[in-house]
């Protein structure tokens, strides 16, 4: 396995207190928790991005074929061999290729990170290296602006 290369101010344990708001950026792993509901906790964070999740892992700039994406509708526990449950804040400023690594290493998930284009869902593939803020700031600024063309 990969040794994970984030230091502890990119991705921290949530540190909500009892009784306290969750955090905006905070995402929950945990069997229980279907596919469709991790990448609603993510798409919250960040409405200009999503992220799918894939059978195998893919390599660094590479994309994800649509053949290995796995059903939304599975629970985590079917489809990963890591079986922890962790809350944890996403730092924005990760970059696309931090969180996947880190999805994988501490999860045992394999994901791809979407970014909106118009109307359209593309992989971040030739822009990995982006951070996840900036990511989806293009995505909600692209959406917008295909949506003031078209009237939608």
């Amino acid at each position: 396995m990969a040794a994970l290369s984030l230091s502890l101010s990119q991705i921290q344990p949530n540190q909500a207190q009892p009784g306290c708001a969750a955090k905006v950026n905070a995402m929950i792993i945990s069997d229980s928790k279907t596919i469709r509901d991790i990448q609603a906790e993510f798409h919250r964070t960040f409405p200009g991005l999503k992220i799918e999740f894939y059978k195998q892992a893919h390599e660094s700039g590479q994309g994800s074929p649509v053949k290995e994406r796995i059903d939304a509708d599975l629970k985590l526990k079917f489809v990963r061999e890591v079986h922890n449950k962790e809350d944890f804040e996403i730092d924005p400023s990760m970059t696309v290729a931090s969180f996947e690594q880190l999805m994988a290493d501490r999860f045992g998930l394999n994901v791809q990170v979407f970014r909106k284009s118009g109307n359209l869902w593309m992989q971040t593939t030739s822009t990995d290296h982006w951070a996840l803020r900036e990511q989806n700031r293009k995505g909600a600024s692209s959406e917008s602006h295909y949506n003031e063309k078209h009237n939608v």
